[in-house]
């Protein structure tokens, strides 16, 4: 008896089938309506700012930011060029990333197993969680210092929570009647946990991660602005102390796309490792 060869029924199997075939024309739908509506507001920006409906101190035209985009690429901005100002952002939150996810899941997947886990943790989770990230940032400074650590630490607690909750989440989501049903064909603990337990809460887990990857990029952003000396924020800082709102627009515009990337990213994953997700 193996439960990994019970746990995936046809049914499972079915969904992850249509939605491949379904894919394309609701993938083509979105992007197309993705683009139209992209394309409308760049055109309100072109023409607020050709017919100066706002000022272009405030608000630089499309062709001022892209060429201050070249420039910046080709030259840098505030002791450094965009690409070490992008991989200086990244390192940093990868870096939270990576201890978030290894910490949040298991801490998660205990909190949704055991309540003695779920007493101990969820308490402390929920009263750091409700804190803007940027009110406990002081204190991390004057504990840590004003270097890496500092920042990493602050990451780490901005994604940790949601990758916690949601693999809670998806634990607890998991159907009794899987879980009996495996008990009654003579699975052991740990056969029920890696072939139903887990499985099932992957796609909540996936979703935490989604929202885990937002709000580093925001804690990120804002921690750079107040405690850098290099990145994507403290690039955007340097350039509003000079009135740059051209380069302010191009660490904004860096942060959309590499933003976009990451959900773009999460969305393929999710459809190679939960193709069933929604479908059922």
């Amino acid at each position: 008896m193996t439960i990994a060869a019970d746990h995936r029924t046809d049914i499972p199997a079915e969904a992850a089938k249509n939605s491949r075939r379904r894919l394309p024309a609701t993938e083509r739908g979105t992007l197309g309506i993705s683009v139209a509506t992209f394309s409308v507001l760049a055109a309100l920006w072109l023409v607020a700012t050709k017919y100066h409906w706002v000022s272009s101190l405030f608000f630089p035209s499309p062709d001022e930011v892209v060429r201050q985009f070249v420039d910046v690429a080709t030259f840098g901005y505030a002791d450094g060029s965009l690409l070490d100002h992008v991989l200086s952002s990244l390192g940093r939150l990868f870096a939270a990333l990576l201890i978030g996810v290894g910490l949040g899941i298991p801490v998660g997947l205990a909190m949704g197993i055991n309540r003695w886990a779920r007493g101990v943790f969820s308490v402390p989770i929920d009263l750091y969680w409700g804190l803007p990230p940027l009110a406990y940032l002081p204190l991390l400074i004057i504990w840590l210092g004003i270097g890496e650590t500092s920042k990493i630490v602050l990451l780490t607690l901005s994604t940790f929570a949601p990758i916690c909750f949601s693999a809670q989440a998806g634990v607890r989501s998991v159907p009794p009647e899987r879980v009996n049903a495996a008990l009654s064909l003579g699975a052991n603990r740990a056969q029920i946990f890696t072939s139903i337990i887990l499985p099932s809460a992957l796609p909540e887990i996936l979703t935490g991660l989604r929202i885990a990857i937002g709000a580093g990029l925001s804690t990120l952003v804002a921690a750079e602005l107040i405690a850098a000396r290099s990145g994507i924020g403290y690039m955007i800082m340097s350039a509003a102390n000079f009135l740059a709102i051209d380069v302010v627009f191009v660490g904004l515009i860096v942060i959309a796309v590499l933003a976009f990337t990451f959900a773009f990213l999460m969305r393929l994953l999710e459809r190679r490792l939960v193709p069933w997700k929604g479908k059922l």
